[in-house]
């Protein structure tokens, strides 16, 4: 199984951090207010532990459970204690009235990221585009987007000890079209689906 570190504990570090903990990974958790990572930490048993903000992650890969404006400024804080890790983005930049993009660019939190991390790091967006009530009751299928292989095998190999399933769409620069891929959803759950429990995903046809 997988080392996890959680920076950020809010909702959906708790969601991700369950499946992981009952999918048998190592759990820790990092917040600017240590009293919440404490208690995420004792809610999410299973062995899982606080860490202190800003130091060493004890995880292989990192997962940055953040607003997506506070991603790129506290990879920057956490600077070389990334060094050789995975860092996995799962921020959604909407705009203001969530029918688009918070950048302006093609760009994407996860490439913004990619300049921020110190050598050695690897990034790969992830979970991006499903509901977090979806996480807690469905088997969604999960995107990743990343440019180091080995980096996305081990996250896809996570992804599968919670048991989902992961579909690689392409490198790096494709976490742009996932964060499109998650203003569609809202934009679906707002309008042709009507509510927030569903999840896109991928069904493949026989021929």
């Amino acid at each position: 199984m997988s080392s996890i570190t959680f920076i950020g504990a809010g909702n959906m570090a708790r969601t991700i951090g369950t499946l992981a903990v009952a999918g048998g990974n190592t759990i820790e958790v990092m917040a600017r207010d240590q009293s919440k990572a404490d208690g995420l930490a004792k809610t999410l048993g299973g062995g899982a532990t606080a860490g202190k903000w800003g130091a060493v992650p004890a995880g292989d890969i990192v997962i940055t459970a953040l607003l997506h404006d506070g991603v790129v400024p506290a990879v920057a804080r956490y600077g070389d204690a990334l060094a050789g890790k995975v860092i996995v983005d799962i921020s959604n930049p909407f705009n203001s009235t969530f029918d688009g993009l918070a950048h302006r660019e093609q760009t994407s939190i996860a490439q913004e990221v990619a300049k921020a991390a110190p050598a050695g790091a690897s990034v790969v967006k992830a979970f991006n585009t499903i509901f977090r009530n979806v996480l807690e009751k469905g088997r969604p299928d999960v995107f990743i987007a990343g440019d180091d292989a080995q980096a996305k095998a081990g996250v896809a190999a996570f992804i599968e000890s919670l048991g989902l399933r992961p579909l690689d769409v392409g490198g790096l620069k494709m976490a742009h079209w996932l964060e499109g891929m998650g203003v569609v959803t809202v934009g679906l759950a707002g309008n042709g689906v009507g509510h927030g429990d569903f999840s896109l995903g991928v069904n493949e046809i026989a021929g």
